[in-house]
């Protein structure tokens, strides 16, 4: 059974079990969505925070995302900061897709 996605559910699950995320997921959601006519944007935004939370959540994925974040903010070499950068986009875009641990 998968397990509720919605920003309450998050919310709460930041709260509990990564609460050094939350007062930026406050700020953000703040200034993002909840003065916000439109929804639109929700959906974005609640994948985005799913993968901070799911990397926030496991120790060694966060040291590899912000490991090739680093190399990649530090290289000269162009090609090589473009294939850091994919590589953590890769890593982020799995991370959304976790289903959110308990």
């Amino acid at each position: 059974m998968s397990a509720e996605r919605s920003p309450k559910a998050l919310r709460a699950a930041i709260a509990e079990h990564t609460p050094a995320l939350l007062a930026d997921f406050d700020a953000q959601w703040k200034r993002d969505i909840a003065d916000a006519y439109d929804i639109a944007p929700v959906p974005a935004f609640l994948a985005r925070w799913w993968g901070e939370y799911a990397i926030a959540r496991d120790p060694l994925l966060e040291d590899q995302v912000n490991r090739v974040e680093d190399e990649a903010a530090e290289t000269t070499d162009l090609p090589r900061a473009k294939a850091l950068l994919g590589e953590s986009a890769h890593l982020r875009r799995a991370a959304r897709q976790a289903e959110p641990a308990r």
